[in-house]
């Protein structure tokens, strides 16, 4: 879905649950919105009141695609394909926090297309010309007086 200012995407993913060897499937969100240029958001739909959200950079997300990216709590890689002539066809992301770690996949050809369209919205390198620093500065110099 997109409208004028925000890119979203209903992804399946599978949790990976290594020590049974199994994954458990998931709904997720991915969202990108053009006053937030440099970040994507994910929403994992776990039953719970409301999603649990990771926000990260639009970047690390896109160069994961073609190899390992991340340092610390997120890192995304494609997973190696069956055979040397096909391309990877999951997309893996692991985030970290002090509570513990989970590991996802994705359908690599989803993110990619979800990733497209964000580009269609904000091209890489034109981040900056979406962000209005005045305004930001203004409401928060309000929040500390």
């Amino acid at each position: 879905m997109n409208n004028g200012n925000t890119v979203t995407a209903k992804i399946a993913l599978a949790l990976v649950v290594p020590q049974e060897e199994a994954t458990i499937p998931l709904v997720s969100t991915f969202s990108y919105a053009k006053d937030d240029p440099y970040a994507v958001r994910i929403a994992f739909h776990v039953g719970l009141d409301r999603p649990v959200e990771w926000n990260f950079a639009r970047e690390l997300l896109s160069e994961g695609i073609d190899g390992p990216q991340g340092l610390g709590d997120v890192r995304v890689w494609p997973s190696a394909p069956l055979k040397a002539s096909l391309a990877a066809t999951l997309l893996n992301v692991q985030l970290s926090s002090p509570a513990g770690r989970a590991e996802f996949t994705a359908p690599i050809r989803m993110v990619d297309d979800f990733l497209r369209r964000t580009y269609d919205l904000v091209p890489a390198g034109r981040e900056s010309t979406c962000i209005d620093l005045e305004s930001g500065l203004a409401r928060l110099l309000r929040e500390v007086s």
